[in-house]
């Protein structure tokens, strides 16, 4: 089967890529390599565009008729980044994102899986959050995949789609056959400051934020093997149908789903775990939290569980050891040249 991935040239659209490519399918990448790489996009079916240029995705259907769903992925995705050019985060994120679904929606496509994020629930006692836990998100970026699902809600019942959000939690690690990985050089996210410490790209690691009230005081996430992140979306594809029937056919052709290992780890414990696995300790330094962090959540992922068949099967310690992998061969893969650090 063939499914069309916006953003298919970034780290969690390449991944799904090859987790489908492995699964017998074939992935069809629409994306602007803004901040993709051109790398990720070789020997597969790749068209370099925007997602709101109809004309290309005209051609894309035209060309490929039989896709059978599409995977929007592509996204502005640094929170910190979102808070200081908000424009560009609503302009790409939803303004862009509205004309995708719309297109969608007139060319008769209607499948779609969304790749939303858990930064935009609420903070709640004892941090692990349902799909029906409150919202609140907190940043720019956050607010951005918040109003894409209300958006998709909304064309779901006026325009005939049926759209998934799958609700991601923090992607760690890399291909485990590494073909991809974190693409990007300076990457902000923990386990990516991690790995360039580790590589001696960067002086020191930043624990940023120690007194959320966790149990050792620094925030909590639900860390997932971009691998099983991967798997996820092939089973929300090849099981589209099912997983509508199996939550008995909604009206208004909608669902959301967590994608997360259901364990809470601190930022804490993450380190401890990469000290573990890297073998020798790394020098850090606690600091303020970040303009747009919050104290965490982790995943109930029994919906996943009962509507996708789908949970987590590798650890942290893989997620890591994989992490380091790829930032060890990572500069022989990518060919930055003289571009400006991402």
């Amino acid at each position: 089967m063939k499914y069309l991935i916006t953003g298919g040239a970034g780290y969690i659209g390449s991944t799904i890529c090859s987790a489908l490519e492995d699964h017998g399918h074939t992935p069809i990448i629409l994306d602007s390599l803004v901040t993709g790489r051109p790398e990720f996009t070789k020997g597969r079916i790749f068209y370099q565009a925007d997602i709101a240029d109809q004309a290309a995705l005209e051609t894309i259907f035209r060309e490929h008729p039989d896709i059978q769903a599409t995977i929007h992925c592509a996204a502005l995705i640094v929170v910190p980044e979102s808070v200081e050019k908000p424009y560009e985060y609503y302009r790409d994120n939803v303004g862009k994102s509205l004309e995708l679904f719309r297109t969608l929606a007139r060319l008769g496509y209607p499948r779609i899986v969304f790749s939303s994020s858990a930064s935009i629930y609420d903070v709640v006692p004892g941090f692990m959050v349902r799909e029906d836990s409150p919202l609140r998100p907190s940043s720019p970026y956050a607010r951005t995949k918040f109003m894409m699902e209300m958006v998709l809600e909304d064309f779901c019942r006026a325009y005939g789609l049926k759209g998934i959000a799958l609700r991601y939690f923090n992607p760690i690690g890399a291909d485990p056959k590494m073909r991809s990985g974190i693409h990007i050089k300076n990457p902000s996210h923990v386990l990516g400051k991690l790995v360039s410490v580790a590589m001696g790209r960067e002086p020191v690691f930043y624990v940023t934020g120690t007194h959320w009230p966790t149990r050792d005081g620094t925030g909590i996430r639900d860390y997932i093997h971009i691998w099983d992140l991967a798997m996820a979306h092939v089973s929300a594809v090849t099981q589209f149908d099912q997983a509508f029937e199996r939550a008995g056919n909604p009206e208004g052709g909608y669902l959301v789903i967590n994608l997360g290992s259901g364990n809470g780890v601190t930022v804490k414990e993450l380190v401890e775990a990469f000290e573990r696995v890297f073998g020798k300790p790394v020098k850090r330094e606690e600091t303020d939290p970040r303009p747009g962090d919050v104290a965490g959540a982790y995943a109930n992922a029994d919906r996943a569980r009962d509507l996708l068949g789908w949970k987590t099967t590798l650890t942290i310690d893989q997620g890591i050891a994989d992490a380091l992998k790829w930032g060890e061969i990572r500069d022989t893969i990518l060919h930055y040249g003289d571009e400006q650090a991402l």
